[in-house]
């Protein structure tokens, strides 16, 4: 059949030799004398007059024959049809077309290129009907959307029908006019039909693998290759699980709802009676929001009945995340992130890996409404609904709703325009108010019956009044006044001791209650600059000391009249209680509160010599950011009335890549013989000034490769299964993975870019963090917390990426939770591989499959679950 497709390329190539130069050469016929000369029917000579044609060899007017020649370079437009080859044939009585290559030094070259509307095909030779538009087509080479054909023979019934024949369809990514044989696989097609922009559908069909034959094949397929969403069956994967026996996982039914939303219903069945059900939609609508709704639940089976370790638990899991547009309505906004389900969800799912969330012990949630009214004064007003489960204890705190308000601050003596000057001018006061209705429960009870028992409402109102000033030029005083009011949905009231029944009752009064409470401050700080200049030729050129002293003054008075009293048992003994008790924002304050506080922040930069010698200026480097130094101290207090003294601050080492935090705390009084903090100073007691209770360092290093070559890394994991459901935004705790939508973490389907074997420079990247805690508040000197985490990727080909999170404890001397990670690119497929080589959740997880989301469904998966019992 190859033999016949040269002979055909020849016959043309030789018969526009031979009417080009084999006869005596005529001058070529203008369009206008063409028309005149030709008797046809009306219609057929206007082809012609609409042809535009082109060509460097040959242009040539066969009246005989009627045929238009063109060779080398030959070009044809008519309409929507463009046509490109080395020799093109046009016999302008039958509007027929023929277009082949040519041979030059011994090579063909020029093939043609067709392309009508936006089907394009490159074939060896075709032939071309103007009037049917019916078409034959040898050696095609043509793209359906990321669907690449190469057929051996080609029939263009129509525009929308094709018929092939023994051709290969891949998504291998090979441009147009590239060599087929260069492919990793394909789908071998005997005969077939094209729906441009629609579906291929074949008879039998059967998958090659670098042109090895595999028993992957069907007696007949249909392969998609519309971009378009389309409403259509998941194919599922088939394995063994360890503990639930052979299964069928994550098959389903994808619906292409609309152009806004969509839905992918997905189940999983294990033969020991296991299954699951996942449902997950997507919906946009441009310019005015957007988001994503996703319900799992699992019906979990360990081992089989009447064995020691059978088990039986149910999970679920709901994420709903969704933004508005600003641009839709500007003073007014609606978000939600939502992560609910059971709180050990992500240690017992089997269709996912979370590592970074199974270690992370709290679930959030919030749906949240706010509205702006822009006129003076503005008022921002705001409805909340907020949920955070706890995994361990299982505790559940709701708030159902969250109500608040807050108009800004107002300057009542303060001039319309221009700067506020003094004292009065600069008085301020503003309101804010906040209603809330909190449940705190636990998963059981959750959406129970007694679900709101313990349910508690309140109100608080808060109108803060402050000023400010300069004094003596130099110094910055402020003065503060607060005033808050409290409103609670019930009261309580304690009876006195009842020998009768060895208790003392307490009632509830079913009446709103409130309390009022306000507080008194002062504050007073400068800023102070010290420079040391050196040598301008120095490297370091001058450092500079930025000191912010503050003193602050604070008077609460005591609100004793919201107390009682009342006889707690048959001696008389009497104690104090609030009716307030079951406030949600606190209870009165029963002491008097005077205090002082001290602070002092220290920055310290320096200007050094940049190394660009085109830079007029010196570079700004920090050299030390925020060491902060506070304290206080309570004249109202009867004894231990200093505050521990509390030193903290942070450096950014290594251009910003390095961040250091540090802390410590010290403790002017000392300890007794039972390690208790008595009134008495550590100094008078033979110790030092300071006796050190706690110290904290937390050390974060990000570096790669591509810092000492000068240009950015591309190729950052994307965590969006970590984040979106509370998790870490990097791989230090290991990388999440959703055996369920694998689509999450597809490429796109595009042309596969060459890479040499090798490379002189191997792109790698490597994350750290350490943490060290020193605790010696009741003198232990003890290290709580003595642990370094990594995380590091090296790609040791183009295509081969290795990686591995974990770390290590030094108190508990053992490696923390550690995963070794695998990726390879194979062109058109991918092939991930991660193994977690001990702990409870030690387990492998392999996947190979097919880059393009068109054929996303043909892949190998297999996992081994974690033994989730421990």
């Amino acid at each position: 059949m190859q033999t016949k497709f040269y002979h055909i390329t020849y016959i043309l190539f030789f018969l526009g030799v031979f009417f080009c130069f084999g006869q005596e050469k005529e001058e070529a016929i203008p369009q206008d004398a063409l028309l005149d000369s030709i008797s046809a029917p009306p219609k057929k000579p206007l082809l012609l007059s609409k042809v535009k044609y082109s060509a460097i060899d040959c242009v040539h007017f066969d009246k005989r024959q009627n045929k238009l020649i063109l060779a080398n370079q030959a070009e044809l437009y008519y309409q929507d049809i463009e046509l490109k080859a080395g020799i093109i044939i046009l016999d302008y009585v039958t509007n027929e077309v023929n277009a082949g290559r040519i041979m030059i030094d011994s090579a063909l070259v020029q093939y043609p290129y067709f392309k009508q509307g936006q089907n394009e095909v490159n074939p060896d030779s075709i032939r071309f009907n103007f009037d049917s538009q019916k078409a034959l087509i040898w050696n095609s080479k043509s793209g359906q959307n990321g669907m690449d054909i190469f057929a051996s023979l080609t029939k263009k019934e129509n525009d929308s029908v094709y018929y092939i024949k023994d051709a290969r369809v891949s998504t291998a990514g090979k441009l147009v006019g590239d060599d087929e044989e260069g492919i990793d696989y394909y789908f071998k097609v005997r005969k077939g039909k094209i729906i441009p922009g629609g579906k291929i559908i074949t008879g039998f069909t059967n998958m090659f693998i670098a042109d090895v034959p595999t028993p992957v094949g069907l007696p007949f397929a249909y392969f998609p290759s519309s971009q378009s969403k389309e409403s259509g069956f998941i194919i599922p994967s088939i394995g063994e699980s360890n503990l639930r026996g052979y299964y069928i996982q994550n098959g389903g039914y994808y619906l292409a709802l609309s152009d806004y939303f969509d839905l992918s219903l997905i189940t999983d069945y294990y033969t020991n009676g296991s299954y699951g059900f996942r449902g997950d939609s997507q919906y946009n609508v441009r310019y005015k929001f957007r988001g994503n709704f996703s319900f799992r639940y699992e019906n979990l089976i360990n081992e089989a009945r009447g064995l020691p370790d059978y088990s039986k638990s149910t999970v679920f899991n709901v994420r709903w995340s969704h933004t508005k547009d600003p641009k839709s309505s500007p003073n007014s906004t609606f978000s939600a992130s939502v992560n609910f389900g059971s709180s050990d969800y992500y240690r017992q799912s089997v269709n996912q890996l979370n590592s970074p969330n199974f270690l992370n012990n709290n679930l959030s949630s919030s749906i949240s409404y706010s509205k702006t009214f822009p006129a003076y004064p503005r008022v921002n007003i705001s409805l909340t609904t907020a949920m955070s489960q706890n995994s361990q204890s299982k505790s559940v705190n709701l708030t159902l709703p969250t109500f608040q308000a807050n108009m800004e601050r107002i300057f009542p003596f303060a001039p319309k325009v221009g700067a506020k000057k003094g004292f009065f001018q600069n008085i301020n006061f503003q309101y804010s108010t906040r209603a809330e209705n909190r449940i705190i429960t636990t998963e059981e009870a959750l959406f129970g019956p007694n679900m709101f028992d313990d349910a508690k409402s309140g109100m608080k109102h808060n109108i803060p009044i402050s000023t400010n000033f300069k004094l003596f030029k130099y110094l910055s005083l402020s003065t503060n006044a607060n005033y808050e009011e409290v409103w609670t949905q019930n009261t309580i009231r304690i009876n006195d001791f009842n020998p009768e029944t060895n208790s003392a009752v307490t009632d509830t009064i079913n009446k709103i209650g409130t309390f009022r409470q306000y507080n008194l401050g002062v504050s007073l700080g400068t800023t102070i600059y010290g420079t040391v200049n050196f040598n301008e030729d120095k490297k370091i050129q001058s450092i500079r000391h930025t000191i912010r002293p503050s003193i602050s003054y604070s008077n609460r008075p005591s609100f004793e009249q919201y107390y009682d009293t009342y006889i707690v048992d048959a001696e008389g003994n009497t104690a104090q209680y609030t009716r307030y008790k079951n406030s949600l924002f606190g209870l009165p304050s029963r002491s008097l509160a005077n205090n002082m506080s001290i602070s002092i922040g220290n920055n310290f930069e320096a200007k050094v010599k940049d190394k660009d010698t085109t830079a007029t200026e010196p570079k700004k480097v920090v050299l030390l950011n925020n060491l902060n130094l506070s304290t206080a101290h309570n004249f109202a207090a009867d004894s231990l009335r200093w505050s521990p003294v509390r030193i903290s601050t942070g450096l950014n080492l290594l251009k910003n890549k390095m961040t250091v935090n540090m802390g410590s705390t010290f403790d002017p009084y000392t300890l007794d013989k039972n390690n208790v903090r008595v009134n008495t100073y550590h100094i008078t007691n033979g110790g030092g000034l300071l006796r050190l209770t706690s110290a904290n360092v937390n050390l974060n290093y990000s570096f790669s490769s591509t810092q000492f070559e000068g240009s950015e890394d591309e190729n950052e994991y994307n965590q969006r299964e970590a984040t979106s459901s509370g998790g870490r935004d990097d791989d230090l705790f290991g990388r999440a993975e959703d055996f369920s939508d694998r689509r999450l973490n597809e490429e796109e389907d595009k042309p596969t870019a060459t890479y040499p074997s090798y490379r002189t420079k191997i792109p790698w990247d490597l994350k750290l963090a350490y943490s060290l805690t020193y605790n010696n508040a009741q003198g232990q000197r003890d290290f709580s917390n003595n642990s370094l985490m990594f995380s590091g990727n090296v790609e040791l080909t183009p295509k081969w990426r290795v990686g591995v999170s974990s770390g290590y404890d030094f108190k508990g001397k053992g490696f923390t939770y550690t995963q070794l990670r695998f990726d390879r690119d194979l062109n058109s497929w991918r092939l991930n591989f991660s193994w977690v080589p001990f702990s409870d959740r030690a387990s492998w997880n392999f996947f190979i499959g097919i880059k393009s989301g068109l054929l996303s469904d043909i892949k190998y998966e297999k996992q081994s679950e974690p033994n989730r019992s421990y």
